[in-house]
Formats: structure tokens, sequence, C-alpha cells
């Protein structure tokens, strides 16, 4: 299922820019950056547990916020883009 990840990182101390580089890695382990603190991820319930878990564990609740849309299997007809930069295909291949 294609989940959109998203998440706003108080990043006033050092701890804080510590932690949004950690919840971005984390993210970059799962999905694709589609903007600054977006991703867009494909994954299987067991995934999606793990990640929501770890995301979960790495940021300050009183501090940051972190937000999980499920947008199902069929998101194609879900997801619209415009603007410059390239969209690419969510289960194609990635090269890294």
């Amino acid at each position: 299922m294609l989940v959109l990840i998203t998440y706003d990182v108080s990043t006033i101390d050092g701890a804080g820019k510590a932690r949004l580089r950690k919840v971005a890695k984390e993210c970059v382990n799962y999905g694709q950056r589609v903007q600054n603190s977006v991703f867009e991820c494909i994954l299987d319930a067991s995934q999606l547990l793990l990640l929501k878990d770890r995301l979960v564990s790495l940021i300050n609740e009183k501090e940051d916020s972190l937000r999980f849309y499920y947008l199902g299997n069929n998101y194609q007809a879900k997801v619209e883009h415009f603007g410059s930069k390239v969209s690419y295909e969510a289960e194609g291949v990635l090269m890294i």
C-alpha cells in the first residue's frame, strides 16, 4: 500500500536537528522523498508497523509532529502531480 508520511520536527536546538536527521534517514530507507519533509512509501503491513514504531520512538511528541496518510493499493487515481519536479513510478525501479 502507498503511505504518505509527513513530519515537522522542531530544530530550535541541536537535539531537534539530530532528531530531524534520524527521522529523514529512516524514511529514506523505506520510500522516496517527494518534498522536504514528505515521503511516499510502498509498504506491506509489517513494514508499516516497524516504520511507524521506529519513527514514533525518534520524535519528541511534545515538540514534533508525525502524520501517516494511507492511500492504499489503488493510489494511482488518488495522486496528481503538477510542477517542475519530475514524478516517479512508486512501484518502479529506483536507482541508487
